[in-house]
């Protein structure tokens, strides 16, 4: 089967480096263009709530410093990415925000997405643990095909 556009969950870490061989892969064999997606994650504010009992500017730092932590490893992803495709004619990367399941489960939907390919962890590097439910939540939603992969 061959798919015009191939869209892999990538977040610099290798819990998401056997998605991107596999889409890279893909991509060569089907002369399909390739999309590598990062997710700033937008929604730490509403997982910690505001019941913080210390100082009232720690809850602002422990966002800023999630924040830093995301634009490193979305830093690491696009290295991640434009190593694993250098040879692809058509690859580019993508730095998007929002609630990671909620983009992926868009963007696997999308008219233009032929194939969504996502490790089973991928952004649990942040460490959310409402991510784990994204492979569940995937396939209940998606649209078009997925190829989750341990």
């Amino acid at each position: 089967m061959g798919f015009r556009h191939i869209v892999v969950a990538v977040d610099g870490s290798e819990a998401t480096q056997d998605a991107l061989n596999h889409a890279v892969t893909l991509a060569r064999q089907s002369h399909a263009a390739l999309t590598g997606v990062f997710v700033l994650d937008g929604g730490w504010p509403d997982f910690i709530g505001n019941d913080w009992q210390s100082s009232k500017g720690a809850r602002q730092g422990f966002l800023d410093y999630i924040r830093r932590e995301q634009e490193g490893q979305a830093d690491a992803a696009r290295r991640q990415f434009e190593e694993a495709a250098a040879d692809l004619k058509e690859a580019r990367f993508s730095l998007l925000a929002g609630d990671p399941t909620a983009v992926l489960v868009e963007l696997a939907n999308a008219e233009d997405t032929g194939l969504l390919v996502v490790g089973r962890r991928a952004f649990q590097v942040s460490g959310r643990p409402s991510l784990k439910s994204l492979p569940k939540t995937l396939a209940q939603k998606a649209g078009r095909p997925v190829l989750l992969l341990p």
